[in-house]
Formats: structure tokens, C-alpha cells, sequence
């Protein structure tokens, strides 16, 4: 997100999405972020921010997009609106504004490669290359986190954002990312009446059924970083398994993380 490439706008019921797109023809590269993430933030973190694919993608297009309340973007305060299926309804509605009549390359983080899976599941026709880095945690594993979401939600409800910030600052950082000098979490870029209503869309979610994801022929690139209760391994394991053509690279170095630029930009070029 720079000054030579200004926001552009999509309006959709109860939001209005803000993206910006880097090149002028080629086809479209669209990058999807994590929960209370934005371009911005994954810019200011570092580790996630893909906004190098520019350069290392001649010839193509760079669309880079705020999920619905999140950053530039507008939104309500409607958990159902939040959720993976319906983020993914917002990402669809974008690739036909940016991308009508050519299948696009999509990069996810996170809720971004939730939102790129259910996507793909719903229109496969509309994607031809997918690169899922840090899935979240699914199915078995998921319970346990989402009861966090919801107690989040509910402490942010009652007591505001300023203490549940602190909590969070004081938990133990993921170690990869420690050791790249990284940090786990930063300020959300979720408006505080909001941000509630965003966790509990990710209560409310889980990643599409096994054997929808089964009948994915896409070429696929998972990503995950190791160390990370969040986004486990295990979640990327079990992706590739299920996923007919997925190449499975395990990130157990902040060196490897630095490294995913130039992996994705070979993968896609292919």
C-alpha cells in the first residue's frame, strides 16, 4: 500500500473493501490476510507481508485487499459476516472487479487461507494456483482455540481493548518468530466496536469439509511456520494429505520465513 498505488473500493452489503493493485496487466496475484490483520500490518510485521511479489512477479498483477473491518475496510458488527464462508464471498465478489474473465493466483495468511480454501471450494473455476502459508488451527484442533476467541470477545466487551492488549503482550511470543525478531501479535487493525464481532466470526468457523477439499485440483503451496499453537503443523499436514497437488514446505527457521517471497514467486511462475 504506497502513494504510487492508491486505494481502490468495492462495495458489497454491510462493507466496503479497500485494496490497491501494483501493475497494469498480467494476471491477477491476489493476497489475502490473517484476523485483526490488514495490508498495513502485515507490512509493519514483516514476516507476512508479501508485498515484494511485485517485483519478483514481472509482468503480472499484485491485488492486496483489507478483509471486510479490518484496516481500510468498513464492516458491521454481525459475527455471521465475519465468518470463513463469508469472508470468502467478499474475496469472490473482488476477483470478479479485478479478474472477470482470467483465474487468478491466490496467496492466504491465516483467516485469509481459510477464506481462499472455502473460495476455491465454492468457484474453483476462479482460481489456478494457491499458496496457503500459516494454516489455522481445524476440525479436532480448533475447539480449544475458538473458546479463546470467545473469551477474548467477551473481556474486550466488558473491560475495553487496553486490557486485553496487555494480557496478550504478556504472553509467551511464538519462538520462530521471536528468534527472527518478529512479534507474534500486534495492535489489531480491527476498530475497538468491531473487533468482538470479528472474533466471533472465527468462533463461528472452521475450514470446508475434507472432502471438499479433496476434490481441489489446484496446485498448491502450503507454508506453515513451525512452533506456532495457533497455526500448527499439523493443520498443513493434514492439508496436504487431503489437497491432490500440494507441496508441503515447513518453515522451522526465521531464515525459511525470509525465504517465502522468492518460493511463492518460483511456485507461481510455474
Amino acid at each position: 500500500m504506497t502513494d504510487q498505488h492508491p486505494d481502490l473500493h468495492l462495495d458489497l452489503p454491510g462493507a466496503r473493501l479497500a485494496y490497491d493493485v501494483t501493475g497494469t496487466e498480467g494476471r491477477a496475484v491476489v493476497v489475502a490476510h490473517g484476523l485483526t490483520a490488514s495490508r498495513a500490518a502485515d507490512a509493519a510485521h514483516g514476516a507476512l507481508d508479501r508485498s515484494a511479489l511485485a517485483a519478483a512477479l514481472p509482468g503480472r498483477r499484485l491485488v492486496r485487499y483489507d478483509a471486510r473491518g479490518h484496516g481500510a475496510s468498513t464492516g458491521e458488527p454481525d459475527p455471521a459476516s465475519y465468518t470463513w464462508p463469508a469472508l470468502a464471498g467478499d474475496l469472490l465478489a473482488l476477483l470478479d472487479a479485478v479478474s472477470p474473465g482470467e483465474p487468478v493466483d491466490a496467496v492466504g495468511a491465516s483467516m485469509g487461507t481459510a477464506a481462499v480454501l472455502w473460495a476455491a471450494t465454492r468457484r474453483p473455476e476462479r482460481f489456478r494456483r494457491l499458496v496457503l502459508t500459516i494454516p489455522p488451527t481445524a476440525w479436532e484442533t480448533r475447539a480449544p482455540h475458538t473458546a479463546g476467541y470467545e473469551a477474548a470477545a467477551q473481556a474486550i466487551e466488558r473491560h475495553g481493548l487496553a486490557p486485553w492488549l496487555r494480557a496478550v503482550a504478556a504472553e509467551p511470543p511464538v519462538p520462530v518468530l521471536a528468534a527472527g525478531g518478529w512479534p507474534s501479535d500486534g495492535e489489531p487493525a480491527v476498530p475497538e466496536h468491531l473487533l468482538p464481532s470479528a472474533m466471533r466470526g472465527a468462533v463461528l468457523s472452521d475450514l470446508p469439509d475434507p472432502d471438499a477439499l479433496a476434490a481441489l485440483a489446484h496446485p498448491t503451496l502450503l507454508l506453515p511456520w513451525a512452533t506456532d499453537p495457533g497455526h500448527p503443523v499439523s493443520t498443513a499436514e493434514r492439508l496436504a494429505e487431503l489437497l491432490p497437488a500440494a507441496t508441503l514446505e515447513v518453515a522451522e527457521t526465521p531464515e525459511a520465513i525470509r525465504g517465502w517471497d522468492a518460493r511463492i514467486a518460483r511456485f507461481l511462475a510455474g
